[in-house]
């Protein structure tokens, strides 16, 4: 078997190459949001309150109540579920928590406990068992297109179910929802089996239409007693924690959603001739890289691409630690470092593709073995741009926006927009080994 590293091309290489490239000085821009964040002393309290706001006259006096639990990245995803958890069991109720996670964890019941755990939820950070399993039962059909509709076997046999989501723009597709408390119930709540089905189907049906029928579907078919949706700010902040009735449960997303991507963290820049991005992750976006941030959609089912911002060039230094070698949107990079292949789980990132039907996805873009010919073979693939006028930026990743290196002519634009400041001043590039010697901007905040 060949060793992987002989995939990375060698620094001097690319150097020899693309010949004669200058590089742009860097400086660090900040964009300045105004947000108002539920204090993290105040969250528990604030889930309790959102379950109070459920339909929970439905369920008989001390029965069990399924919640649904499983997305990455979400702040303070713990402190939350506890929130939720005691509030039911002080009303007499008798929570476990279930992964609503699709085929995440290998798409194993205990690669999803162990997820779970990773995220800050496990039986004694909560206060209840956890019930982790990969059997689903069929719970119907849809009426016109007779797709199976299944659910985790664990929360199909409970009195009550109870989702907690967060409600975002997701990566794939654009609809009246996204992202969120439905489609957990849908993808997340179907596990490996449901996730497959959902992506499969979505080749001739789109995410847009399946998931509010289905949706509607599950509520009338189980006891869905509401769900717990989170909306987070700019800064991945929890800005609302809210208790959403079955009745409402559709249109009350709507909504959510729309203010989801009024405050999403975004590029400020509408056009980059080289984005740096220092790590990518299923923690960070279900595709790694956000479409929503880099414009890029490359291998969604029957979607358009964004659109803007327009970014010529992408490389990616690395992968997260929590996202565990899943390398799923690594496709939508032109380049990446050695570290990325290095830290690749091919199965996991495989079982991800396979289930959501995106192969391109995980396609290997071109490997370099350093951060000074990943900058190089990007510069001297945008056309001649003097290293003045070039539009380079360096970001810690596609969900951390608020700090950012930028080359001047980006700095220059910087100091006429209200929203952005300059907090450092351009200066050369420095390298260790030929790698970027100076730390992720995210930590520079």
């Amino acid at each position: 078997m060949r060793d992987l590293r002989e995939l990375s091309v060698p620094e001097e290489t690319v150097l020899e190459a693309c010949g004669e490239t200058p590089l742009p000085e860097l400086g660090i821009i900040e964009q300045a949001w105004e947000t108002d964040p539920i204090p993290d002393g105040r969250l528990a309290d604030r889930a309790s309150e959102a379950v109070g706001d459920l339909d929970l006259d439905s369920i008989p006096e001390g029965g069990e109540v399924a919640v649904g639990v499983g997305s990455r990245g979400i702040n303070a995803l713990g402190t939350i579920t506890r929130g939720v958890v005691a509030e039911l069991e002080d009303r007499g109720f008798e929570p476990f928590v279930f992964p609503a996670m699709g085929s995440h964890g290998g798409a194993t019941g205990e690669g999803q406990r162990e997820m779970l755990a990773e995220l800050g939820v496990d039986d004694e950070t909560v206060g209840c068992e956890i019930r982790s399993s990969m059997e689903v039962v069929e719970v119907g059909r849809t009426e016109k297109r007779d797709v199976p509709v299944v659910a985790d076997a664990n929360a199909v046999a409970a009195d009550a179910i109870v989702p907690v989501n967060r409600v975002k723009p997701h990566t794939d597709f654009d609809g009246a929802v996204e992202s969120g408390l439905s489609k957990m119930l849908v993808i997340g709540m179907g596990k490996q089996r449901g996730a497959k089905i959902a992506h499969e189907w979505a080749v001739d049906w789109s995410f847009r239409n399946m998931i509010p029928e289905i949706t509607e579907q599950l509520i009338a078919a189980l006891p869905v007693v509401g769900g717990v949706a989170i909306v987070e700010d700019q800064y991945d902040d929890t800005a609302i924690v809210e208790g959403v009735r079955p009745d409402g449960f559709l249109d009350r997303e709507r909504e959510l959603l729309e203010l989801a991507y009024e405050i999403m963290p975004t590029i400020p820049f509408e056009e980059v001739d080289v984005l740096l991005v220092d790590r990518q992750g299923k923690d960070v976006s279900g595709q790694g890289l956000d479409t929503n941030v880099i414009g890029r959609r490359p291998f969604a089912i029957n979607e358009d691409e964004p659109g803007h911002p327009e970014i010529k060039r992408i490389y990616v230094r690395g992968l997260t630690e929590t996202t565990h070698g899943n390398a799923m949107g690594m496709g939508s990079a032109d380049f990446v470092h050695e570290d990325l292949l290095a830290g690749i789980d091919a199965p996991t990132t495989l079982i991800n593709a396979i289930t959501a039907s995106t192969i391109r996805g995980v396609r290997l873009p071109p490997v370099v073995e350093t951060d000074r010919a990943g900058l190089v073979g990007c510069l001297s693939t945008v056309g001649v741009v003097s290293p003045g006028d070039v539009r380079v930026l360096r970001i810690a990743d596609t969900m951390h926006l608020s700090r950012m290196y930028a080359s001047p002519a980006l700095v220059e634009e910087a100091r006429d927009r209200e929203v952005l400041r300059v907090v450092e001043e351009p200066s050369p590039i420095a390298f260790e080994s030929g790698d970027f010697a100076a730390p992720s901007p995210h930590e520079r905040g």
